[in-house]
């Protein structure tokens, strides 16, 4: 058994069992992924995929068992060759980052910037997805952190580390009567709120569930008439007039959005916990450490390295217990 047939088979299952999708993922032919594939299923003495004809149609009990064995050698190899490159060359390598657009349009600009300038010879990714997406992307492989609020801490391949607390912002234009209204002393209400035509995130998206309790726990239901992952979107539709839109503080700025007026809505909705997270069992090299710090600064190296330790994520629970998490913009 061979660790390149290992990575065949790994990228296959997680191409939707589309060779094609496979071969091009690892910049090698159709016909060269089947011959690896079919080796495999020979040495070992059974069929790791369900067929029909030429295609392959689902991944077999003994498959999908062997998967998460694979998974684990590819892992485990790929922290050795990590530990090695540390060694070899500490200031070289690459960083793949899975996160959601908030993130990556307003958090991570400056985080970046410096990372780059203090490890200009580490090539650095930067992935896009739904948080599902976001945490699939670091269990398998395919990012070495992921960063995202909702949904992300569900994968029990991943340890989740907290980096900062956020809330919300009513955006309107300035002519609208909340703004005249809500501008100075009075106080917005969720009730007040309710009555208004919502644009805001999609669900799953950008601490959306913690609007949604909001409003159920005061028996109200909001009148939501247009969703995005994107608040960029967003906020381009409050502009057309479709509706009141509600937003993650940090993607409002007054420079950019200078026809948008923020309402402060902390006293609305519970804060959420944007969280970085890594597989278990991950070499984290001195640039990731590094990066961690840069992105959540009350992460310091001393606790990262007993983190890295850790194989529960109530380890990680337990040694972040007595951690100031900051609040965002504050």
């Amino acid at each position: 058994m061979k660790l390149q047939q290992l990575r065949y088979f790994r990228a296959v299952a997680r191409n939707g069992l589309r060779i094609s999708a496979a071969a091009r993922e690892l910049h090698t032919s159709q016909p060269g992924v089947s011959k690896q594939i079919i080796a495999l299923e020979q040495e070992l003495g059974l069929p790791l995929f369900q067929r029909r004809g030429r295609q392959l149609t689902a991944l077999t009990e003994a498959g999908s068992r062997i998967l998460s064995m694979a998974e684990d050698v590819l892992h485990q190899t790929a922290a050795i060759r990590s530990l090695a490159d540390e060694y070899s060359d500490p200031s070289r390598g690459s960083l793949g980052i899975a996160t959601t657009h908030t993130q990556s349009r307003y958090v991570l600009p400056p985080v970046i910037q410096q990372f780059i300038q203090q490890y200009p010879d580490v090539a650095l990714q930067l992935h896009q997805g739904t948080p599902e997406q976001i945490a699939a992307m670091a269990a398998n492989g395919t990012a070495d952190f992921a960063i995202a609020t909702e949904a992300i801490s569900q994968t029990g391949d991943l340890l989740m580390l907290p980096c900062y607390h956020w809330n919300r912002v009513i955006l309107v234009p300035e002519e609208h009567h909340l703004w005249q209204r809500y501008s100075g002393k009075e106080t917005l209400t969720l009730e007040a709120l309710a009555e208004e035509p919502l644009v805001t995130y999609v669900f799953g998206f950008t601490g959306r569930s913690q609007l949604d309790e909001a409003f159920v726990s005061r028996g109200l239901k909001p009148r939501v008439v247009f969703t995005a992952a994107n608040a960029d979107v967003i906020k381009t539709y409050v502009r057309l007039g479709m509706g009141v839109g509600i937003v993650a503080a940090m993607a409002h700025d007054p420079v950019t959005d200078p026809e948008l007026r923020a309402i402060d809505a902390s006293h609305l909705f519970a804060n959420s916990l944007t969280r970085i997270g890594f597989r278990r069992g991950t070499q984290l090299r001195r640039y990731m450490v590094d990066f961690i710090t840069m992105f959540a600064p009350h992460l310091e190296r001393e606790l990262l390295e007993q983190l890295a330790r850790c194989q529960y994520q109530e380890e990680v629970d337990a040694l972040c217990q007595g951690i100031i998490v900051p609040v965002h913009g504050q």
